[in-house]
């Protein structure tokens, strides 16, 4: 018998439950509270932040990290980021940012730090039992929620893969969010093991510290720079986008022809047209190929002893092997059927991206990958939640028009496509965002007379 069961829980009325308070759970407190609702954030962490905290246990930050989005394209609507700031900045500045909007809003006295939540139960219809375990090894609590919405991200649950040979490894195997000190690389013989933007920077990191890196694809993508005609890439590319769709695509063409060719000579070639899935962002990664500083292979074949083959044929003895291989999304409070997880996949099947299609009162924020800054997506997702739990109680018909709705753009395919993990969260940030922009415009149809 588990030491809470004799506890009677206390009821939080219309309170809402937020489960994180990294960037998606600060951005869902603010909104909630903005709209009128009572809010109790548990963070399992002593500190706010989330992944951008390197004080957090669970962060997977690795050296040098600095955001792949710009500031125009990342920051949240409401809160913008320091005009001195760089175009790109780093996880410092991201911390730096984050705490200042959590003061700013007044968020920290709705967080319970040190306050994993351990179970999240539906009673009474469409309300919730959760159990929140502290930290300090007090007796866990149990509480009652009119909702409950999930910000704990993604980025926590390495996704490891499996190859021939690996277990009995005799160099150094480490998951990119193992990697934190930059002198694990020096003078080392390194491989890294992916192809996305963790693996193309940690790459980068190795041709300026390591005695030599390798860097294992299994697949080309395309490489966006930072910067394209003076501009950051991603703010020239958001430009476009009221254009029509035929001069849209002959634009970004043009735009990515010098790119395209580079990669080519590069031999970092990627199948169909650009975007089809979601590129890789980096600056300095060609220069690298280029000089030699970095050698690309294909995948690899297995383990041997001290050695790695690959593929293609070819060998190497690295001393450090780091797999940049991304993360698995992983809720382990809650019934994976309320989000629609089937089988042994653990990707949710939500409505728009965030509602449970199981439980009306049960939302998930920030939980996908849109190409451009993902904070600007949650704080008119969480609106959105906001407006639907108003909407809920209030006007039953605008709720029924609502639930049509997010069906409705539940159906559509927001995706920019790709067959790779990394993409299973993907969507086209124009079109997810005109989503969600029609979703919040139901909710905010004159109540019915």
């Amino acid at each position: 018998m588990q030491e809470y069961s004799s506890q009677a829980a206390y009821d939080r009325g219309e309170a809402v439950c937020v489960i994180g308070a990294g960037a998606a759970g600060l951005i869902a407190v603010k909104n909630l509270r903005e709209n009128g609702f009572e809010v109790d954030c548990y963070e399992r962490d002593t500190v706010l932040g989330g992944l951008w905290n390197p004080q957090n246990q669970h962060s997977p930050l690795y050296p040098n990290t600095h955001l792949v989005t710009s500031r125009s394209q990342t920051e949240i609507p409401d809160f913008p980021m320091p005009d001195d700031w760089p175009d790109y900045p780093s996880a410092t500045q991201m911390l730096a940012y984050l705490t200042a909007y959590a003061k700013h809003f007044g968020l920290s006295e709705h967080i319970w730090y040190g306050s994993e939540i351990s179970h999240v139960e539906p009673v009474e219809g469409s309300r919730f039992e959760v159990v929140v375990k502290p930290a300090a090894g007090n007796a866990a609590r149990r509480l009652r929620y009119a909702a409950v919405i999930i910000a704990t991200g993604h980025h926590w649950s390495p996704n490891l893969p499996s190859y021939p040979g690996l277990d009995q490894f005799r160099g150094t195997v480490l998951h990119s969010s193992q990697l934190k000190d930059p002198s694990r690389l020096r003078g080392k013989h390194v491989l890294v093991i992916g192809g996305g933007n963790s693996g193309t920077d940690i790459a980068c990191e190795a041709a300026v510290n390591a005695a030599s890196c390798t860097h294992s694809v299994r697949r080309g993508s395309w490489h966006l720079p930072k910067y394209l005609g003076g501009e950051p890439g991603d703010f020239a590319l958001a430009r476009l986008g009221a254009r029509p769709k035929f001069l849209r695509r002959f634009l970004t063409d043009r735009l990515l022809k010098g790119p395209a060719s580079l990669a080519a000579r590069m031999g970092v070639v990627a199948e169909g047209r650009p975007f089809e899935e979601e590129p890789v962002r980096n600056g300095r990664y060609m220069e690298h190929v280029g000089d030699g500083s970095i050698r690309r292979r294909g995948e690899v074949a297995r383990f041997d002893g001290f050695d790695v083959a690959f593929a293609d044929g070819t060998e190497m003895r690295p001393d450090l092997v780091v797999l940049a291989t991304g993360y698995r999304p992983k809720f382990t409070s809650v019934d994976p059927k309320l989000l629609g997880i089937q089988d042994e996949s653990p990707y949710p099947n939500l409505y728009a991206r965030m509602f449970s299609p199981k439980m009306e009162t049960l939302a998930v924020a920030g939980l996908v990958e849109p190409g451009v800054g993902v904070l600007p997506i949650v704080h008119w997702q969480t609106h959105a939640i906001a407006h639907w739990l108003l909407v809920r109680k209030s006007d039953p018909e605008r709720a029924a028009n609502f639930r049509i709705q997010v069906r409705t753009e539940a159906e559509q395919d927001t995706a920019p496509g790709g067959t790779s993990p990394r993409h299973r969260l993907a969507v086209d940030a124009g079109t997810y965002l005109a989503s969600l922009g029609r979703i919040i415009d139901t909710l905010e149809q004159e109540p019915a007379k």
